[in-house]
C-alpha cells in the first residue's frame, strides 16, 4: 500500500545510529518511527526557542498599562 509520508534519507554518525536503535528497541517500535519521533520533538523545541527569540525582541523596558475596563470599551 502506498504511503502519503516524505522518505528521508540521513547519514548518522556511529554513536547516533547506536542510541537511536537503543531507544527504539527499548520503546519497541521501529528505528523509522523512533526517529522520525525525535525530529518531531526536536522541531517543537526549535519552534518554541525562536518564539521566545521573537517574543524577547518585543519586550520593552517603558511600558505604558491601560485599565482593564479601558481596554474593552
Amino acid at each position: 500500500m502506498a504511503t502519503t509520508k516524505k522518505r528521508i534519507n540521513i547519514t548518522a554518525d556511529t554513536d547516533i545510529e547506536l542510541a537511536l536503535r537503543f531507544s527504539a528497541r527499548r520503546d519497541k517500535m521501529p528505528v523509522a518511527t523512533k526517529a522520525a519521533e525525535l525530529l518531531r520533538v526536536a522541531l517543537s523545541i526549535e519552534e518554541d526557542l525562536r518564539l521566545a527569540d521573537i517574543a524577547r525582541s518585543r519586550e520593552k523596558e517603558v511600558v505604558k498599562y491601560i485599565r482593564h475596563e479601558s481596554a474593552w470599551r
